[in-house]
């Protein structure tokens, strides 16, 4: 059986604008027309969600992580 993904990601489409992705999955959740609506959005699933918000630049590389839970290690301070 697959382990279950843990992180949602705000990628560019193909058809331009943005989408709302669970990692492993074939198709998105929504098609967005902007990066800024997309992450808010997203964010919004991925604190329900518990799982890790990736945003993506428009190239695809990685811009920066949001943990909204399930964090792997405890941070003092």
């Amino acid at each position: 059986m697959a382990k279950k993904s843990n992180s949602r990601h705000v990628v560019p489409n193909q058809d331009g604008g943005w989408s709302s992705k669970k990692a492993g999955a074939s198709k998105s959740s929504k098609k967005i027309e902007t990066k800024k609506e997309a992450e808010n959005w997203s964010r919004e699933l991925s604190r329900k969600e518990k799982t890790e918000l990736v945003i993506h630049k428009k190239d695809g590389t990685i811009q920066r992580k949001d943990s909204h839970g399930n964090d792997s290690t405890t941070v003092k301070g």
